[in-house]
């Protein structure tokens, strides 16, 4: 009987040594003992592009180049780095996947997102997402210097932190129309998400939603799934 494991928002940097550690030491311990790991966005704070981050995250690389020597690992990308690509595959051994993803666990179906999408009561972060996302822009931004592109993503950063300081908690949250259209074309299956930050279980009569939390740096979550489902706390 498979077993799985899901985390997200993990936001891990450069500098941060103990979230570093404490990331490697899930895969070590708790990752290392399951057949599937899906890591649903925002693994990294920041990524640039793969040719200067993968250097950049070295660390985090090779951890999860020994993990899937033993786990298959599932990357779906975040509104922090959706730039992931190719080459960050073939140096991790990881696999990317887009949203939303069908994971189908024994007898239960689960819909993976990394949840974004679902907040579509934040009008102006869908417009500057749809921007961002655009092909024509990302291929002008990776062609950029490291200096500028470093800028101008810490610059878009100011601004998002700016922004969310006079938005309200509900305008950051999901829109519950909007969760319930996405869950309408999956019959009889649940939902696990991040992107929030509001670790939960929220039950409703058609499904079930799952919210997993970010991480400090001394303290992460997961979902374990067997037979059934269950919170993990990592040290």
């Amino acid at each position: 009987m498979s077993k799985t494991l899901i985390i997200a928002d993990l936001h891990l940097t450069c500098v941060e040594s103990e979230k570093l550690d404490l990331f490697c030491r899930f895969c070590q311990r708790e990752a290392v003992n399951v057949d599937r790991l899906f890591i649903l966005g925002d693994l990294f704070n920041t990524w640039i592009g793969d040719d200067i981050s993968l250097t950049d995250y070295h660390v985090v690389i090779d951890c999860l180049k020994e993990l899937t020597k033993s786990t298959a690992v599932f990357v779906m990308v975040g509104n922090r780095d959706f730039l992931l690509a190719n080459n960050f595959e073939q140096r991790s051994g990881c696999k990317l996947i887009n949203e939303p993803y069908l994971l189908q666990q024994n007898d239960q179906d689960y819909v993976l997102v990394h949840g974004d999408s679902l907040c579509t009561d934040d009008i102006n972060y869908q417009k500057m997402k749809k921007v961002l996302r655009n092909r024509l822009v990302q291929s002008i931004f990776l062609n950029l210097p490291k200096k500028w592109r470093l800028k101008l993503s810490g610059e878009i950063r100011k601004k998002s932190i700016a922004a969310q300081s006079y938005k309200s908690e509900v305008i950051m949250d999901v829109n519950q129309g909007t969760v319930d259209t996405l869950m309408a074309n999956y019959p009889d299956a649940n939902l696990i998400h991040g992107h929030t930050h509001r670790q939960n279980t929220h039950t409703s009569k058609t499904y079930t939603r799952y919210v997993l939390g970010d991480w400090s740096t001394a303290l992460g979550n997961a979902i374990f799934l067997d037979e059934s489902l269950e919170w993990l706390e990592i040290h």
